[in-house]
């Protein structure tokens, strides 16, 4: 009989909430959509920029072309006033694997990350599947998310400290005092610090307290990751890439050992690479139109939620998702699996391990109809409490 990698040893059963999904044959409003390209914001495409004639020629480089470096070093110019050597920069296929490759690089089996929590789920299994433990911290909420620096214990094997910026799902930017925070504690515990940063581009306002990009620093090794699924609205072409900064003496190092990690997959395609100047300068519509979205869909979420209702929509400074606080009468799966049979489909808090009280989770960047319509069926759900 076979025996599986102990990586895969995961519960692959279905849910309660997937079993309705599954079993449910009326139509639905899907307030859980995340693919731009299914919810009416795929940008508009040149196609002519992948049919470029130089794909015809396999000219393999680790770190990806310098054409596509040189590109997303621009991005970090324009987008968050960061000098960033594109040496510095490692093209991936995706965010994901941009995470894998550094796992790589930093962890041996056995070794630990610290993860922050509540955030995306996908960190459970991005580590498990590099045999590395997901140490939780807690990210505290007292009408803006922080990060609890008191909560941050690296052990003997801790790698590496994971932050979002800004959070998914709880839009909250990392701050300069946590910034510093955060590259004490690695510097003490000589381990990096990952910083994932896909969704900086959608703030929804100014703040100055904010860390534009951990990549303006270098007091401590650190990567900061993203790509043109979030920036460019592009998932289906995979195109990611982190970049590293810190003491000049670590970040060489990391370079050679990234380089020789990178050079093993060769992963990312010749045509997106070619592609990458002109995507990247085009994001800027599809940026605007997606803010657009969120800050409508948001307002027309805070309209239904009239004085004194049981429930509450958390603030928020940026990202695609919104919390919504819900009373404990009922579980956070039983809350979702009443507003599926009311006709919308949502996040249970604890897809994000919310480690307190009820919450809800929605997308922002649904159809603005669509939208309203879920909004209306959930605030009469949570107002008749």
């Amino acid at each position: 009989m076979i025996t599986w990698s102990r990586r895969l040893d995961w519960n692959l059963g279905e849910n309660a909430l997937a079993r309705a999904l599954r079993g449910r044959r009326e139509p639905f409003v899907d307030l859980t959509e995340s693919n731009p390209t299914r919810a009416g914001l795929a940008p508009g495409l040149d196609l002519a920029a992948l049919a470029d004639p130089r794909a015809l020629r396999y000219q393999p480089e680790p770190r990806g072309l310098s054409s596509a470096r040189e590109a997303v070093s621009a991005y970090y110019a324009d987008s968050r006033g960061a000098a960033v050597d594109p040496e510095r920069i490692f093209l991936s296929a995706s965010t994901s694997e941009a995470y894998a490759l550094l796992f790589k690089l930093l962890c041996d089996p056995g070794d630990s990350v610290l993860v922050p929590e509540p955030s995306y789920p996908l960190f459970a299994y991005l580590t498990a599947l590099e045999a590395v433990e997901a140490v939780p911290y807690p990210l505290r909420f007292d009408g803006e998310w922080h990060l609890d620096a008191h909560a941050l214990h690296p052990g003997p094997r801790t790698r590496a400290v994971l932050a979002v910026s800004p959070g998914n799902p709880t839009g909250a930017f990392l701050k300069q005092d946590e910034r510093e925070r955060l590259a004490e504690v690695c510097s003490r515990a000589g381990c990096a610090l990952i910083c994932d940063e896909v969704f900086a581009d959608f703030a929804l306002g100014p703040d100055p307290r904010r860390v534009p990009t951990v990549l303006a620093h270098d007091d401590v090794l650190a990567f900061a990751l993203s790509g043109l699924s979030k920036v460019c609205g592009l998932p289906q072409l995979k195109l990611g890439w982190c970049a590293a900064c810190g003491p000049e003496e670590e970040v060489r190092g990391a370079l050679q050992r990234l380089e020789l990690i990178a050079d093993t997959y060769l992963s990312v395609s010749t045509p997106v690479q070619l592609a990458a100047p002109a995507l990247l300068a085009g994001r800027h519509a599809f940026q605007e139109r997606v803010l657009d979205r969120l800050r409508s869909n948001r307002a027309s979420l805070l309209r239904e939620r009239s004085a004194g209702a049981p429930w509450d929509v958390l603030p928020t400074e940026a990202g695609w998702l919104a919390i919504l606080s819900v009373p404990r009468t009922r579980t956070e799966e039983e809350w979702a699996l009443s507003l599926l049979q009311e006709g919308v489909l949502v996040h249970p808090g604890y897809f994000f391990d919310f480690t307190s009280g009820a919450h809800l989770v929605v997308s922002l960047i649904v159809a603005e109809g669509d939208f309203a319509r879920g909004a209306q069926t959930i605030a009469r759900a949570l107002q008749s409490v």
